[in-house]
């Protein structure tokens, strides 16, 4: 069964992209690989029936965004779900000064989560609280971002590009025959916005990013809008409507799994599947294979692999 990549529309929840996949597929078995919030649109991956087996292989996929981060107001969303509840005036923002604002950014470090997230403390969900008017003391979390490349500073998010060359995600003029143009949210306001390409591993914040941007230039901020570009190995470019999913081909389970291959015999296929330590010199993560067909997921340390995952003889 296929692993299909589906932009999610705004103001969906990830949850509502499942629901409706279950209902186009025939299915119950549906899960994705990483939540995307209402108010972003973009990949969101999900696996159907049998292949949702790989899903706890791709969670950790690292991921591309393009996010409008605007400067001058805070939201305890920290998006454009609203309501403002901080302002302050923005000082003139000069682009090489931003770069260098954004580049301790890069690398790893810790990110405190956003109030409005899904994390549990103690059994409660840091959502569930912020809502009723409360917080929870969320602990930071180790993440690692790759890259911040700053493709420009605008006076408001309205100013700033939305249509985007979908093989680099640089602006292009808006009525461009290759370009791909976003929706975005509602904007609170003229705030001042900067557009940033973020690539971020699992577990990244960008609404938390967008208030640390906006903390380390002295003013509150908030995300005014959010496009995940890729999913470890999926494109925006490949992927389907919600609308099509119910003819979408996708792609097998193996080629879903980002790993280096082990091209298995008889044998060793045999043995991963009773569960069994063979010998082999493979060390890291790998998938393999028998014939063309997924066998297993297994971890090697140079002497032995270890079944992590396996998938019965399909004969």
């Amino acid at each position: 069964m296929p692993v299909i990549a589906v932009d999610k529309p705004l103001h969906l929840t990830s949850h509502d992209v499942v629901n409706r996949a279950r209902r186009a597929r025939g299915t119950r078995r549906v899960g994705h690989t990483g939540t995307l919030d209402p108010l972003a649109t973009g990949v969101l991956v999900l696996c159907v029936d049998d292949s949702t087996k790989v899903v706890q292989f791709m969670e950790h996929d690292s991921k591309d965004y393009l996010a409008w981060i605007s400067l001058g107001a805070g939201t305890p969303t920290l998006d454009a779900e609203g309501p403002v509840d901080a302002t302050a005036p923005v000082p003139p923002l000069d682009p090489e000064r931003v770069r260098e604002v954004l580049a301790p950014f890069v690398g790893p470090q810790q990110q405190v989560p956003p109030q409005y997230s899904a994390i549990q403390v103690g059994g409660q969900r840091a959502y569930a609280v912020a809502r009723s008017g409360g917080a929870l003391e969320l602990p930071a979390r180790s993440i690692v971002i790759h890259a911040l490349d700053l493709l420009g500073v605008y006076a408001s998010v309205q100013d700033a590009p939305r249509t985007f060359d979908p093989h680099t995600w640089t602006p292009v003029d808006a009525g461009a025959a290759a370009g791909r143009t976003f929706t975005l949210p509602d904007p609170l306001g003229a705030f001042p916005t900067l557009l940033v390409r973020a690539s971020v591993g699992s577990g990244t914040y960008l609404r938390s990013l967008a208030r640390d941007v906006g903390a380390a230039l002295g003013v509150p901020a908030h995300l005014g809008g959010l496009v995940r570009t890729r999913v470890g190995r999926y494109s925006l470019r490949d992927a389907v409507s919600v609308e099509d999913l119910p003819g979408a081909a996708g792609i097998p389970d193996l080629a879903a799994l980002d790993f280096p291959v082990i091209e298995a015999d008889e044998r060793l296929a045999r043995e991963l599947r009773q569960g069994k330590r063979p010998a082999h010199p493979a060390q890291g993560r790998h998938v393999v294979t028998l014939a063309g067909a997924l066998v297993a997921v297994v971890d090697g340390d140079g002497a032995q692999l270890k079944v992590v995952r396996v998938w019965n003889d399909p004969t």
